[in-house]
């Protein structure tokens, strides 16, 4: 097993991190830009490194410091979180080259599944059906919208390097398709280096069901259920649970499978995620592959008791995972609302700004993973989420009155955040009886 971690990331996935390597008996490192010196993760971890100004691209996605930030602590591996360069191939190959295990799937890997258009490619090679759409990435305008006009309106223009949401656009005719082409390149490039789009069929409403994988050297393979995604704005997922309401054994093994299958066929090892969406008929599509750990990732640990990041540890120092018979045992439900700092009475606009008072909630089978505290500032410059709440119950209704009240305890002044709309979701009658579709926000 390693001796040191070197955490290149930041915020609660890097305490979160922190925590399982402590609990193993591993020395960890933290990096940290300008702005995240008092941050918990720094706080926390045995030593930490500066690696730069406050803007990402001069620090937490600046490989060469990372990688030396490494070899100076004696780290011997790097464990990447998510976001910055937690799919990136060149940076799992840079800590390959300097004999730092990359805790993760191969750069090879990286390479295949990292671009959304290529693992697409994949899934139709090993026959997982995928949404009507193009066969690579769109050449130019006049190709998108007679390609478009084959397919049928609605559609969807994404960006081939990257999630998230960025380089997402929906157009219903011809001058819409035309008129996002431009910003959806932009967008992708900015976020991605990455311009390159292409097209699918657009689904109305449908279900976002992702399966968490796990695969290690030794031919293990095996998924730790689904988790239900479809609580969305603007295709960022705002609520996550474990298993989905909608999902009936006989769909959650064809789905299982096709997951296992699409991962055996690159030869994955390590944790990762692949991603569906499934229309009314319950007829399922792959989506994409997150070649990393997903934010949402508590959520199967709840309803499993398998530490995601113990077993991400295990494979990538050559072990096998170390769970009874490598089958997981799955009990009850969870869910995570992420807590973010955003005025939801100003179109979610990002507040940034210093904790004045904070009273997290607690209790039997409420979890909650943060890197704040009182009097900590929280900066403008990264991605507004300052938690995730996430709680386990018997059964779903046992979870939804979990999170109420655990909303209800929930405590933060001198910032605006998301938990009053997450309060106006459990209130809402068709969430509580899981009737809803990734158009579920619209309806509020």
């Amino acid at each position: 097993m390693f001796n040191k971690v070197l955490i290149a990331n930041r915020g609660e996935i890097a305490v979160r991190v922190i925590r399982t390597c402590k609990d193993m008996g591993i020395s960890t490192v933290a990096v940290y830009s300008d702005a995240d010196k008092e941050s918990l993760h720094v706080k926390y971890a045995d030593e930490a490194v500066h690696i730069g100004s406050f803007l990402s691209r001069k620090s937490y996605l600046n490989i060469d410091i990372i990688v030396q930030a490494a070899k100076n602590t004696h780290a011997d591996a790097i464990h990447p979180g998510y976001g910055f360069l937690s799919e990136n191939a060149s940076f799992a190959k840079a800590c390959v080259e300097n004999d730092i295990a990359f805790i993760g799937p191969s750069p090879e890997t990286h390479l295949q599944t990292g671009k959304k258009i290529t693992a697409k490619e994949i899934a139709i090679k090993v026959g997982i059906p995928v949404c009507p759409g193009s066969k690579g990435v769109i050449s130019s305008d006049d190709e998108t919208v007679r390609l478009a006009g084959e397919i049928g309106y609605p559609v969807i223009i994404k960006a081939s390097g990257g999630g998230g949401g960025k380089g997402m656009r929906m157009a219903d005719n011809d001058q819409e398709l035309l008129e996002i082409l431009s910003s959806a390149r932009g967008e992708a490039m900015a976020s991605f280096n990455d311009p390159d789009l292409y097209l699918e069929k657009f689904l109305k409403e449908p279900r976002h069901i992702e399966f968490q994988i796990l695969g290690d050297q030794f031919g293990n393979y095996l998924h730790l259920g689904e988790r239900e995604c479809s609580i969305q704005r603007n295709y960022q997922k705002l609520v996550e649970e474990s298993p989905s309401p909608f999902l009936d054994d006989a769909l959650r093994k064809k789905m299982g499978d096709a997951a296992i299958l699409v991962m055996r066929s690159v030869n994955y090892l390590n944790a990762g995620t692949v991603e569906f969406l499934i229309d009314a008929d319950k007829n399922f599509y792959f989506n994409e592959i997150n070649s990393r750990l997903q934010v949402e990732h508590p959520v199967t640990e709840m309803v499993t008791g398998i530490d995601m990041v113990r077993q991400q540890l295990l494979i990538a120092a050559g072990q096998e995972m170390d769970f009874e018979n490598n089958t997981p045992d799955f009990k009850g439900w969870s869910m995570e609302c992420r807590i973010n700092a955003e005025d939801t009475d100003n179109n979610f606009a990002p507040c940034p700004g210093k904790i004045e008072n904070l009273i997290m909630p607690g209790g039997l089978n409420v979890r909650m993973d943060t890197h704040i505290y009182p009097g900590y500032e929280i900066p403008p410059f990264y991605d507004s989420m300052v938690g995730k709440l996430i709680v386990w119950g018997r059964n779903r209704d046992e979870a939804v009155r979990r999170m109420k009240r655990a909303l209800d305890e929930f405590i933060i002044t001198g910032i605006e955040t998301t938990i009053p709309f997450h309060k106006k979701i459990f209130a809402n009658s068709a969430f509580c009886r899981g009737d809803f579709t990734t158009n579920f926000i619209h309806t509020l």
